[in-house]
């Protein structure tokens, strides 16, 4: 198979760059490398994801599914310093570069670890879980990492999703409808979806 951002593992060679950005009032510094997504800058649909978030009304820890080189999780950790934030990726390069990017950004509520998915995070529950899913991973995957996600929250806990209309934002707000029995549409933005999911 070939490689992607969501291989374990990567035979590209490492070739560390940082460059700034400001997410949420923030200014972060992030060190990015090859075999990681938009290692150039924090990606559009990643952005309008973290300035559409607002923290739900429940108590408990947020995860950051697929947290890649960390500006979802870190930018989310920092605004809101009472809450944990758990980021996982399966992606090894890309859990060294958010580790690395939450001691340079002085971050400390967050928890980094390897996880496919939900697969190393038995026993934990979340009070809200974001997403800017791996579309190339495939369809199957992406639903799966929504029906997981629902098993995951707390009661009133909320799934914040970011997908393009054209990569199936209709199809990922149908299978969030299905599972959750609602879904809302909180921001459109050239071709990127903002959905929010809550489990009631």
């Amino acid at each position: 198979m070939s490689e992607h951002y969501y291989s374990k593992t990567t035979e590209a060679k490492s070739e560390e760059r940082s460059w700034s950005f400001a997410l949420k009032g923030n200014e972060f510094t992030f060190t990015t490398d090859h075999a990681v997504f938009s290692k150039g800058e924090v990606d559009f649909g990643s952005k309008v994801l973290i300035d559409a978030y607002t923290p739900p009304d429940i108590q408990g820890d947020i995860l950051d599914l697929g947290c890649g080189y960390g500006p979802i999780g870190l930018a989310i950790a920092k605004a809101d310093l009472d809450r944990k934030v758990v980021m996982v990726d399966v992606n090894e390069r890309a859990l060294a570069l958010a580790s690395k990017n939450a001691k340079q950004n002085q971050v400390e509520n967050v928890m980094i670890k390897e996880s496919d998915r939900f697969s190393n995070l038995e026993g934990h529950s979340f009070a809200a879980v974001l997403t800017n899913p791996p579309i190339r991973a495939g369809k199957q995957v992406v639903h799966a990492m929504f029906t997981e996600s629902f098993t995951a929250l707390k009661p009133n806990g909320e799934l914040w999703v970011v997908i393009q209309k054209k990569q199936g934002a209709p199809s990922a707000k149908e299978k969030l409808e299905e599972l959750f029995g609602n879904v809302e549409l909180v921001v459109k933005k050239k071709g990127y979806y903002i959905l929010k999911a809550k489990k009631v």
